[in-house]
Protein backbone atom coordinates (compact mmCIF):
# COMPACT_ATOMS: atom_id res chain seq x y z
CA UNK A 1 0.00 0.00 0.00
CA UNK A 2 0.93 3.45 -0.84
CA UNK A 3 1.80 5.48 1.62
CA UNK A 4 0.65 8.68 0.27
CA UNK A 5 -2.75 6.53 -0.58
CA UNK A 6 -3.00 5.90 3.21
CA UNK A 7 -2.84 9.69 3.80
CA UNK A 8 -4.98 10.64 1.43
CA UNK A 9 -7.12 8.11 2.67
CA UNK A 10 -6.90 8.46 6.31
CA UNK A 11 -9.55 10.78 7.64
CA UNK A 12 -12.00 9.01 5.90
CA UNK A 13 -10.68 5.63 7.19
CA UNK A 14 -11.18 7.06 10.89
CA UNK A 15 -14.73 8.91 10.32
CA UNK A 16 -15.29 5.17 9.31
CA UNK A 17 -13.38 3.17 12.11
CA UNK A 18 -15.71 5.54 14.51
CA UNK A 19 -18.71 4.87 12.72
CA UNK A 20 -18.51 0.70 12.88
CA UNK A 21 -16.87 0.99 16.36
CA UNK A 22 -20.12 2.63 17.51
CA UNK A 23 -22.26 0.38 15.89
CA UNK A 24 -20.42 -2.53 17.84
CA UNK A 25 -20.65 -0.63 21.33
CA UNK A 26 -24.41 -0.48 21.00
CA UNK A 27 -24.52 -3.73 19.74
CA UNK A 28 -22.88 -5.02 22.34
CA UNK A 29 -25.19 -2.94 24.97
CA UNK A 30 -28.04 -4.81 23.92
CA UNK A 31 -27.29 -8.37 23.60
CA UNK A 32 -29.87 -11.03 22.82
CA UNK A 33 -29.36 -14.75 24.77
CA UNK A 34 -32.49 -16.26 23.81
CA UNK A 35 -32.16 -18.36 20.58
CA UNK A 36 -35.86 -17.67 19.53
CA UNK A 37 -34.97 -14.08 19.14
CA UNK A 38 -31.72 -14.05 17.48
CA UNK A 39 -33.22 -13.19 14.10
CA UNK A 40 -35.72 -11.28 15.47
CA UNK A 41 -34.73 -8.89 18.10
CA UNK A 42 -37.60 -9.59 20.59
CA UNK A 43 -41.16 -7.66 20.07
CA UNK A 44 -39.95 -4.45 21.83
CA UNK A 45 -40.03 -1.95 19.04
CA UNK A 46 -42.54 1.02 17.88
CA UNK A 47 -43.98 2.48 14.98
CA UNK A 48 -41.14 4.58 14.42
CA UNK A 49 -37.78 2.30 15.79
CA UNK A 50 -39.29 -0.14 13.63
CA UNK A 51 -39.89 2.10 10.33
CA UNK A 52 -36.37 2.79 10.98
CA UNK A 53 -35.06 -0.27 11.55
CA UNK A 54 -37.05 -1.41 8.45
CA UNK A 55 -35.36 1.42 6.17
CA UNK A 56 -31.99 0.69 7.54
CA UNK A 57 -32.21 -3.40 7.21
CA UNK A 58 -33.90 -2.24 3.70
CA UNK A 59 -30.87 0.55 2.67
CA UNK A 60 -28.49 -1.74 1.26
CA UNK A 61 -25.33 -1.56 -0.86
CA UNK A 62 -27.45 -2.26 -3.55
CA UNK A 63 -29.55 1.17 -2.95
CA UNK A 64 -26.31 3.26 -1.38
CA UNK A 65 -23.93 2.04 -3.89
CA UNK A 66 -25.95 -0.11 -6.34
CA UNK A 67 -28.51 1.76 -7.55
CA UNK A 68 -26.78 5.10 -8.34
CA UNK A 69 -24.61 3.01 -10.53
CA UNK A 70 -27.56 1.39 -12.25
CA UNK A 71 -28.81 4.82 -13.10
CA UNK A 72 -25.36 5.69 -14.29
CA UNK A 73 -25.57 3.04 -16.72
CA UNK A 74 -28.92 2.68 -17.77
CA UNK A 75 -30.89 5.80 -17.41
CA UNK A 76 -34.55 5.46 -17.21
CA UNK A 77 -33.95 2.09 -17.00
CA UNK A 78 -33.19 2.09 -13.65
CA UNK A 79 -36.39 3.66 -12.51
CA UNK A 80 -37.49 -0.04 -12.59
CA UNK A 81 -35.75 -0.50 -9.32
CA UNK A 82 -37.08 2.95 -7.61
CA UNK A 83 -40.88 1.73 -8.89
CA UNK A 84 -40.66 -2.08 -8.12
CA UNK A 85 -38.71 -1.68 -4.59
CA UNK A 86 -41.02 0.84 -3.26
CA UNK A 87 -44.05 -0.62 -4.41
CA UNK A 88 -43.43 -3.57 -2.81
CA UNK A 89 -43.74 -1.99 0.24
CA UNK A 90 -46.90 -1.15 -1.09
CA UNK A 91 -47.99 -4.57 -1.70
CA UNK A 92 -47.08 -5.50 1.86
CA UNK A 93 -49.07 -2.75 3.38
CA UNK A 94 -51.99 -3.56 1.79
CA UNK A 95 -51.80 -7.44 1.39
CA UNK A 96 -49.50 -9.19 4.01
CA UNK A 97 -48.37 -6.50 6.96
CA UNK A 98 -51.57 -6.72 9.56
CA UNK A 99 -52.18 -10.20 8.21
CA UNK A 100 -48.66 -11.70 9.10
CA UNK A 101 -48.20 -10.03 12.61
CA UNK A 102 -51.46 -11.28 13.48
CA UNK A 103 -50.82 -14.81 12.66
CA UNK A 104 -47.73 -14.37 14.78
CA UNK A 105 -44.85 -17.01 13.78
CA UNK A 106 -41.29 -16.16 13.97
CA UNK A 107 -39.97 -16.70 10.63
CA UNK A 108 -40.67 -17.33 7.47
CA UNK A 109 -40.70 -21.06 7.44
CA UNK A 110 -42.28 -21.09 10.48
CA UNK A 111 -45.47 -19.53 8.93
CA UNK A 112 -44.98 -21.52 6.21
CA UNK A 113 -44.86 -24.80 8.12
CA UNK A 114 -47.42 -23.90 10.92
CA UNK A 115 -50.32 -22.41 7.92
CA UNK A 116 -49.69 -25.18 5.47
CA UNK A 117 -49.32 -27.82 8.08
CA UNK A 118 -46.15 -29.57 6.56
CA UNK A 119 -42.56 -30.40 8.09
CA UNK A 120 -41.05 -30.73 4.14
CA UNK A 121 -43.01 -27.17 3.06
CA UNK A 122 -41.30 -25.62 6.52
CA UNK A 123 -37.94 -27.51 5.27
CA UNK A 124 -38.10 -26.05 1.78
CA UNK A 125 -39.03 -22.48 2.85
CA UNK A 126 -36.04 -22.46 5.59
CA UNK A 127 -33.41 -23.62 2.86
CA UNK A 128 -35.03 -21.48 0.54
CA UNK A 129 -34.79 -18.18 2.87
CA UNK A 130 -31.30 -19.38 3.90
CA UNK A 131 -30.25 -18.99 -0.17
CA UNK A 132 -31.25 -15.42 -0.71
CA UNK A 133 -29.69 -14.62 2.36
CA UNK A 134 -26.44 -15.86 1.09
CA UNK A 135 -27.26 -14.24 -2.47
CA UNK A 136 -28.10 -11.15 -1.04
CA UNK A 137 -25.61 -10.66 0.94
CA UNK A 138 -22.90 -11.58 -1.86
CA UNK A 139 -24.01 -8.57 -3.31
CA UNK A 140 -23.69 -6.55 0.54
CA UNK A 141 -20.25 -7.86 0.52
CA UNK A 142 -19.38 -6.80 -2.90
CA UNK A 143 -20.00 -3.38 -1.60
CA UNK A 144 -17.99 -3.45 1.72
CA UNK A 145 -15.11 -4.90 -0.44
CA UNK A 146 -15.61 -2.01 -2.61
CA UNK A 147 -15.09 0.97 0.31
CA UNK A 148 -12.84 -0.92 1.79
CA UNK A 149 -10.28 -0.83 -0.84
CA UNK A 150 -10.78 2.85 -1.52
CA UNK A 151 -10.26 3.09 2.06
CA UNK A 152 -7.14 1.20 2.65
CA UNK A 153 -5.81 1.52 -0.29
CA UNK A 154 -5.59 -2.82 -1.07
CA UNK A 155 -6.95 -5.09 -3.78
CA UNK A 156 -10.26 -5.99 -3.99
CA UNK A 157 -9.84 -8.74 -2.81
CA UNK A 158 -8.46 -8.34 0.65
CA UNK A 159 -10.45 -5.65 0.98
CA UNK A 160 -12.89 -8.36 1.12
CA UNK A 161 -11.40 -10.23 3.95
CA UNK A 162 -10.86 -7.39 5.74
CA UNK A 163 -14.32 -6.44 5.55
CA UNK A 164 -16.01 -10.02 6.04
CA UNK A 165 -13.81 -9.88 9.45
CA UNK A 166 -15.66 -6.67 10.62
CA UNK A 167 -19.20 -7.61 9.62
CA UNK A 168 -18.87 -11.16 10.92
CA UNK A 169 -17.28 -9.86 14.41
CA UNK A 170 -20.47 -7.54 14.55
CA UNK A 171 -23.35 -10.01 14.28
CA UNK A 172 -21.93 -13.05 16.09
CA UNK A 173 -21.05 -10.59 19.35
CA UNK A 174 -23.65 -8.01 19.13
CA UNK A 175 -26.83 -9.85 18.77
CA UNK A 176 -30.36 -9.70 17.68
CA UNK A 177 -31.52 -7.06 19.45
CA UNK A 178 -28.16 -5.40 19.37
CA UNK A 179 -28.93 -5.27 15.21
CA UNK A 180 -32.55 -3.48 16.27
CA UNK A 181 -31.16 -1.06 17.82
CA UNK A 182 -28.20 -0.79 15.31
CA UNK A 183 -30.16 -0.29 12.83
CA UNK A 184 -32.01 2.71 14.11
CA UNK A 185 -28.46 4.22 14.42
CA UNK A 186 -27.50 3.55 11.32
CA UNK A 187 -30.35 4.75 9.17
CA UNK A 188 -29.56 7.78 11.26
CA UNK A 189 -26.33 7.92 10.33
CA UNK A 190 -26.90 6.58 6.67
CA UNK A 191 -29.55 9.37 5.30
CA UNK A 192 -26.86 12.62 7.03
CA UNK A 193 -24.12 10.93 5.34
CA UNK A 194 -26.30 10.04 1.75
CA UNK A 195 -27.67 13.70 1.44
CA UNK A 196 -25.54 16.14 3.26
CA UNK A 197 -22.38 15.10 0.41
CA UNK A 198 -25.15 15.36 -2.10
CA UNK A 199 -26.19 18.93 -0.79
CA UNK A 200 -22.36 20.53 -1.36
CA UNK A 201 -22.41 18.92 -4.28
CA UNK A 202 -25.09 20.31 -5.90
CA UNK A 203 -24.02 23.76 -4.74
CA UNK A 204 -20.72 23.04 -5.86
CA UNK A 205 -21.88 22.71 -9.90
CA UNK A 206 -24.12 25.59 -9.16
CA UNK A 207 -27.24 23.90 -8.64
CA UNK A 208 -30.49 23.99 -6.66
CA UNK A 209 -28.57 22.65 -3.20
CA UNK A 210 -31.09 22.96 -0.27
CA UNK A 211 -33.17 20.12 -1.84
CA UNK A 212 -30.75 18.44 -4.77
CA UNK A 213 -33.36 15.67 -4.91
CA UNK A 214 -35.41 18.31 -7.54
CA UNK A 215 -31.98 20.34 -8.27
CA UNK A 216 -30.26 17.76 -9.96
CA UNK A 217 -33.20 18.32 -12.91
CA UNK A 218 -31.20 21.00 -14.62
CA UNK A 219 -28.44 18.83 -14.67
CA UNK A 220 -30.59 15.95 -15.52
CA UNK A 221 -31.89 18.45 -18.42
CA UNK A 222 -28.29 19.93 -19.19
CA UNK A 223 -26.96 16.11 -20.59
CA UNK A 224 -29.10 15.92 -23.35
CA UNK A 225 -28.63 19.17 -25.42
CA UNK A 226 -25.23 19.73 -24.56
CA UNK A 227 -23.82 16.40 -24.33
CA UNK A 228 -26.36 14.30 -26.44
CA UNK A 229 -26.88 12.06 -23.52
CA UNK A 230 -30.80 11.00 -22.42
CA UNK A 231 -30.66 9.41 -19.20
CA UNK A 232 -34.77 10.19 -19.58
CA UNK A 233 -35.44 7.94 -22.91
CA UNK A 234 -38.25 4.83 -22.29
CA UNK A 235 -36.42 2.10 -23.33
CA UNK A 236 -33.46 3.05 -25.09
CA UNK A 237 -31.16 0.49 -23.35
CA UNK A 238 -33.67 -2.19 -23.22
CA UNK A 239 -37.46 -3.45 -24.10
CA UNK A 240 -40.51 -2.94 -22.22
CA UNK A 241 -40.44 -6.54 -21.56
CA UNK A 242 -37.38 -6.19 -19.85
CA UNK A 243 -38.58 -3.03 -17.74
CA UNK A 244 -41.32 -4.37 -16.69
CA UNK A 245 -40.20 -7.71 -15.58
CA UNK A 246 -37.62 -6.17 -13.44
CA UNK A 247 -39.62 -3.92 -11.90
CA UNK A 248 -42.62 -6.46 -11.07
CA UNK A 249 -39.64 -9.01 -10.20
CA UNK A 250 -38.41 -6.54 -7.38
CA UNK A 251 -41.87 -5.44 -6.44
CA UNK A 252 -43.24 -8.94 -5.59
CA UNK A 253 -39.59 -10.28 -4.78
CA UNK A 254 -39.42 -7.15 -1.69
CA UNK A 255 -42.79 -8.47 -0.28
CA UNK A 256 -41.31 -11.94 -0.50
CA UNK A 257 -37.98 -11.06 1.31
CA UNK A 258 -37.93 -13.25 4.69
CA UNK A 259 -35.58 -10.68 6.74
CA UNK A 260 -38.56 -7.97 5.41
CA UNK A 261 -41.41 -10.16 6.84
CA UNK A 262 -39.75 -10.50 9.62
CA UNK A 263 -40.08 -7.42 10.84
CA UNK A 264 -43.77 -7.48 11.12
CA UNK A 265 -43.84 -9.73 14.34
CA UNK A 266 -41.13 -7.51 16.17
CA UNK A 267 -43.90 -4.55 16.84
CA UNK A 268 -46.66 -4.43 19.45
CA UNK A 269 -49.42 -5.02 17.36
CA UNK A 270 -51.25 -4.31 14.15
CA UNK A 271 -51.78 -1.01 13.75
CA UNK A 272 -48.10 -0.69 14.30
CA UNK A 273 -47.02 -3.51 12.05
CA UNK A 274 -49.15 -1.63 9.28
CA UNK A 275 -47.28 2.45 10.47
CA UNK A 276 -44.04 0.82 10.15
CA UNK A 277 -44.33 -0.18 6.78
CA UNK A 278 -45.51 3.20 6.13
CA UNK A 279 -42.62 5.09 7.91
CA UNK A 280 -40.19 2.58 6.48
CA UNK A 281 -41.58 3.61 2.82
CA UNK A 282 -41.15 7.08 3.93
CA UNK A 283 -37.39 6.57 5.15
CA UNK A 284 -36.58 4.86 2.17
CA UNK A 285 -38.15 7.33 -0.27
CA UNK A 286 -35.48 9.80 1.27
CA UNK A 287 -32.58 8.15 -0.58
CA UNK A 288 -34.38 6.37 -3.36
CA UNK A 289 -35.09 10.30 -4.14
CA UNK A 290 -31.51 11.40 -3.88
CA UNK A 291 -29.30 8.54 -5.75
CA UNK A 292 -30.37 9.18 -9.49
CA UNK A 293 -28.94 12.82 -8.58
CA UNK A 294 -25.44 10.91 -8.26
CA UNK A 295 -25.31 9.56 -11.42
CA UNK A 296 -26.12 12.55 -13.33
CA UNK A 297 -23.91 14.48 -11.52
CA UNK A 298 -21.24 12.23 -12.48
CA UNK A 299 -22.30 11.99 -15.96
CA UNK A 300 -21.91 15.83 -16.11
CA UNK A 301 -19.00 15.59 -15.00
CA UNK A 302 -17.69 13.56 -17.05
CA UNK A 303 -18.50 15.40 -19.96
CA UNK A 304 -17.54 18.42 -18.58
CA UNK A 305 -13.88 17.41 -18.68
CA UNK A 306 -14.01 15.86 -21.52
CA UNK A 307 -13.53 12.28 -20.28
CA UNK A 308 -14.29 9.56 -22.61
CA UNK A 309 -15.30 6.49 -20.69
CA UNK A 310 -16.03 3.21 -22.69
CA UNK A 311 -18.65 0.90 -21.59
CA UNK A 312 -16.64 -1.76 -20.13
CA UNK A 313 -14.87 0.94 -18.44
CA UNK A 314 -18.33 2.49 -17.08
CA UNK A 315 -19.32 -0.49 -15.75
CA UNK A 316 -16.44 -1.38 -13.76
CA UNK A 317 -16.62 2.03 -11.67
CA UNK A 318 -20.56 1.79 -11.37
CA UNK A 319 -20.65 0.49 -8.10
CA UNK A 320 -18.02 3.01 -6.83
CA UNK A 321 -19.84 5.77 -8.93
CA UNK A 322 -21.57 7.55 -5.32
CA UNK A 323 -17.61 8.25 -3.96
CA UNK A 324 -16.25 8.84 -7.31
CA UNK A 325 -18.81 11.45 -8.21
CA UNK A 326 -18.13 12.85 -5.00
CA UNK A 327 -13.87 12.96 -5.34
CA UNK A 328 -14.25 14.29 -9.02
CA UNK A 329 -16.71 17.05 -7.67
CA UNK A 330 -13.99 18.51 -5.63
CA UNK A 331 -15.59 17.95 -2.30
CA UNK A 332 -13.71 18.21 0.99
CA UNK A 333 -12.20 14.54 2.09
CA UNK A 334 -13.67 14.81 5.19
CA UNK A 335 -17.13 14.80 3.62
CA UNK A 336 -16.44 12.10 1.32
CA UNK A 337 -15.40 10.03 3.90
CA UNK A 338 -18.54 10.64 5.75
CA UNK A 339 -20.38 8.86 2.39
CA UNK A 340 -18.25 6.10 2.62
CA UNK A 341 -19.14 5.94 6.11
CA UNK A 342 -22.96 5.72 5.37
CA UNK A 343 -22.16 3.47 2.62
CA UNK A 344 -20.23 1.03 5.48
CA UNK A 345 -23.58 1.46 7.26
CA UNK A 346 -26.11 0.62 4.42
CA UNK A 347 -24.27 -2.58 3.72
CA UNK A 348 -23.68 -3.47 7.12
CA UNK A 349 -27.20 -3.48 8.10
CA UNK A 350 -28.51 -5.59 5.59
CA UNK A 351 -25.79 -8.13 5.98
CA UNK A 352 -26.60 -7.86 9.82
CA UNK A 353 -30.38 -8.67 9.50
CA UNK A 354 -29.74 -11.10 6.80
CA UNK A 355 -27.30 -13.55 8.51
CA UNK A 356 -29.36 -13.24 11.24
CA UNK A 357 -32.37 -14.25 9.50
CA UNK A 358 -30.09 -17.09 7.47
CA UNK A 359 -28.59 -18.17 10.98
CA UNK A 360 -32.31 -18.02 12.65
CA UNK A 361 -33.57 -20.40 9.86
CA UNK A 362 -30.73 -22.80 10.72
CA UNK A 363 -31.01 -23.49 14.15
CA UNK A 364 -34.81 -22.21 14.86
CA UNK A 365 -36.41 -23.84 11.65
CA UNK A 366 -33.77 -26.42 10.43
CA UNK A 367 -32.07 -28.03 13.98
CA UNK A 368 -34.88 -27.36 16.75
CA UNK A 369 -37.47 -27.78 14.11
CA UNK A 370 -35.76 -31.34 12.11
CA UNK A 371 -32.83 -32.48 13.81
CA UNK A 372 -32.89 -31.85 17.24
CA UNK A 373 -36.76 -30.69 18.74
CA UNK A 374 -35.58 -31.01 22.54
CA UNK A 375 -32.40 -28.90 22.10
CA UNK A 376 -31.64 -26.36 24.95
CA UNK A 377 -31.63 -22.58 24.63
CA UNK A 378 -27.77 -22.25 24.42
CA UNK A 379 -27.17 -25.48 22.05
CA UNK A 380 -29.73 -23.54 19.86
CA UNK A 381 -27.88 -20.16 20.27
CA UNK A 382 -24.34 -21.77 19.40
CA UNK A 383 -25.80 -23.57 16.47
CA UNK A 384 -27.09 -20.08 15.31
CA UNK A 385 -23.60 -18.43 15.95
CA UNK A 386 -21.94 -21.40 14.08
CA UNK A 387 -24.13 -20.85 11.57
CA UNK A 388 -23.74 -17.38 10.92
CA UNK A 389 -20.04 -18.17 10.81
CA UNK A 390 -20.92 -20.88 8.22
CA UNK A 391 -23.05 -18.60 5.72
CA UNK A 392 -20.73 -15.69 5.70
CA UNK A 393 -17.87 -18.16 4.71
CA UNK A 394 -20.07 -19.01 2.05
CA UNK A 395 -20.61 -15.21 1.30
CA UNK A 396 -17.35 -14.16 1.24
CA UNK A 397 -16.56 -17.29 -1.14
CA UNK A 398 -18.84 -15.96 -3.86
CA UNK A 399 -17.98 -12.24 -3.07
CA UNK A 400 -14.07 -12.57 -3.92
CA UNK A 401 -15.09 -12.92 -7.56
CA UNK A 402 -18.66 -11.59 -7.74
CA UNK A 403 -20.72 -12.52 -10.67
CA UNK A 404 -21.94 -9.00 -11.78
CA UNK A 405 -23.28 -5.54 -10.44
CA UNK A 406 -24.43 -4.96 -7.15
CA UNK A 407 -27.98 -4.21 -8.41
CA UNK A 408 -28.01 -7.56 -10.28
CA UNK A 409 -26.82 -9.66 -7.80
CA UNK A 410 -29.46 -8.36 -5.28
CA UNK A 411 -31.72 -8.99 -8.29
CA UNK A 412 -31.16 -12.64 -8.18
CA UNK A 413 -32.60 -12.67 -4.53
CA UNK A 414 -35.56 -10.83 -5.40
CA UNK A 415 -36.80 -13.13 -7.93
CA UNK A 416 -36.18 -16.17 -6.21
CA UNK A 417 -38.30 -14.92 -3.22
CA UNK A 418 -40.81 -13.37 -5.72
CA UNK A 419 -41.20 -16.77 -6.84
CA UNK A 420 -41.38 -19.03 -3.73
CA UNK A 421 -41.90 -17.33 -0.46
CA UNK A 422 -44.02 -14.38 -1.82
CA UNK A 423 -46.93 -16.78 -3.49
CA UNK A 424 -47.01 -19.11 -0.38
CA UNK A 425 -47.70 -16.20 2.10
CA UNK A 426 -50.12 -14.38 -0.47
CA UNK A 427 -52.21 -18.11 -1.05
CA UNK A 428 -51.62 -19.02 2.30
CA UNK A 429 -53.09 -15.65 3.89
CA UNK A 430 -55.77 -14.82 1.15
CA UNK A 431 -56.89 -18.91 -0.07
CA UNK A 432 -58.10 -21.03 2.69
CA UNK A 433 -58.04 -23.66 0.01
CA UNK A 434 -54.08 -23.31 -0.41
CA UNK A 435 -52.85 -26.85 1.01
CA UNK A 436 -49.60 -28.62 1.39
CA UNK A 437 -49.42 -30.49 -2.05
CA UNK A 438 -50.00 -27.15 -3.85
CA UNK A 439 -47.21 -24.87 -1.96
CA UNK A 440 -44.92 -27.84 -2.38
CA UNK A 441 -45.11 -27.63 -5.68
CA UNK A 442 -45.33 -24.07 -6.22
CA UNK A 443 -42.16 -23.84 -4.37
CA UNK A 444 -40.07 -25.88 -5.80
CA UNK A 445 -41.67 -24.99 -9.64
CA UNK A 446 -40.26 -21.69 -8.15
CA UNK A 447 -37.25 -22.14 -7.50
CA UNK A 448 -36.49 -23.91 -10.96
CA UNK A 449 -37.90 -21.04 -12.87
CA UNK A 450 -35.70 -18.53 -10.91
CA UNK A 451 -32.70 -20.32 -11.90
CA UNK A 452 -34.36 -21.88 -15.13
CA UNK A 453 -32.17 -19.50 -17.50
CA UNK A 454 -28.51 -20.58 -16.37
CA UNK A 455 -29.72 -23.90 -16.28
CA UNK A 456 -31.87 -24.30 -19.03
CA UNK A 457 -31.13 -21.10 -21.28
CA UNK A 458 -28.39 -22.93 -23.38
CA UNK A 459 -30.59 -25.34 -24.42
CA UNK A 460 -33.99 -23.65 -24.77
CA UNK A 461 -33.06 -19.95 -25.55
CA UNK A 462 -36.73 -18.89 -25.29
CA UNK A 463 -36.75 -19.64 -21.33
CA UNK A 464 -33.48 -17.04 -20.81
CA UNK A 465 -36.11 -14.57 -22.70
CA UNK A 466 -38.65 -15.43 -20.40
CA UNK A 467 -37.28 -15.84 -17.27
CA UNK A 468 -33.75 -13.78 -17.19
CA UNK A 469 -32.27 -14.81 -14.27
CA UNK A 470 -32.50 -10.94 -12.45
CA UNK A 471 -36.58 -10.65 -13.37
CA UNK A 472 -37.81 -14.03 -13.71
CA UNK A 473 -40.72 -13.26 -11.67
CA UNK A 474 -43.06 -11.25 -14.33
CA UNK A 475 -43.91 -14.81 -15.94
CA UNK A 476 -42.51 -16.80 -13.02
CA UNK A 477 -44.81 -15.98 -10.16
CA UNK A 478 -48.06 -16.00 -11.67
CA UNK A 479 -47.34 -19.35 -13.18
CA UNK A 480 -46.31 -20.60 -9.57
CA UNK A 481 -49.39 -19.35 -8.02
CA UNK A 482 -51.33 -21.12 -10.98
CA UNK A 483 -49.89 -24.55 -10.47
CA UNK A 484 -50.25 -23.92 -6.79
CA UNK A 485 -53.98 -23.89 -7.25
CA UNK A 486 -54.22 -26.51 -9.44
CA UNK A 487 -52.29 -28.74 -7.69
CA UNK A 488 -54.26 -27.91 -4.59
CA UNK A 489 -57.57 -28.39 -5.79
CA UNK A 490 -56.36 -31.84 -7.09
CA UNK A 491 -55.55 -32.93 -3.47
CA UNK A 492 -57.68 -32.96 -0.26
CA UNK A 493 -57.87 -29.68 1.09
CA UNK A 494 -55.96 -28.04 4.11
CA UNK A 495 -57.44 -29.15 8.29
CA UNK A 496 -60.44 -27.52 9.33
CA UNK A 497 -58.80 -25.80 11.93
CA UNK A 498 -56.16 -24.11 9.71
CA UNK A 499 -59.40 -22.57 7.80
CA UNK A 500 -60.77 -21.51 10.72
CA UNK A 501 -57.74 -20.00 12.14
CA UNK A 502 -57.34 -18.04 9.37
CA UNK A 503 -61.36 -16.76 8.82
CA UNK A 504 -61.14 -16.03 12.83
CA UNK A 505 -58.04 -15.21 14.15
CA UNK A 506 -56.46 -13.61 10.83
CA UNK A 507 -59.26 -12.17 9.16
CA UNK A 508 -62.19 -11.73 11.70
CA UNK A 509 -60.88 -8.51 13.43
CA UNK A 510 -61.20 -4.91 12.36
CA UNK A 511 -58.20 -3.31 13.15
Amino acid sequence: MNISDLQIKLVPLMISVVVLTSFLLVGLLHKVRESSEYGLGGRSTGRLGSGAAIASNWMSAASFLGMAGFFYLYGYQALACVIGWTGGYVLLLILLAGQIRRFGKYTAPDFVGERYDSPTARLISAIISITISVIYCSAQFKGIGILFGWLFGVPYATAVTFGAVAVISYVVFAGSLGVMKNEQLQYTILIISFILPLMFLARKLGYFWILPQFGYGAALSQLSPEFRESFTLPFAGSSLFQWSALCFTLMVGTAGLPHVLSRFYIVPNIRDARWSVVWGLFFIALIYWSAPAYAVFARLLEFKSGEAVDPATARGMADMIVITAATKGGLPLWLVGILAAGGLSAAFATVSGLLMTGAASCSHDIYAGFLHPTASEYRKMRVAKGCTLLLALIVYLIAVNPPGLIVEITAVAFALAGNTIFPAFLLGIWWGRANRQGIITGMLLGVLVTFAAPLLGGIIPLVAVIFPITSSALCGAPLVILVTILVSLMTPPPPERIRRFLATEVHGHLD
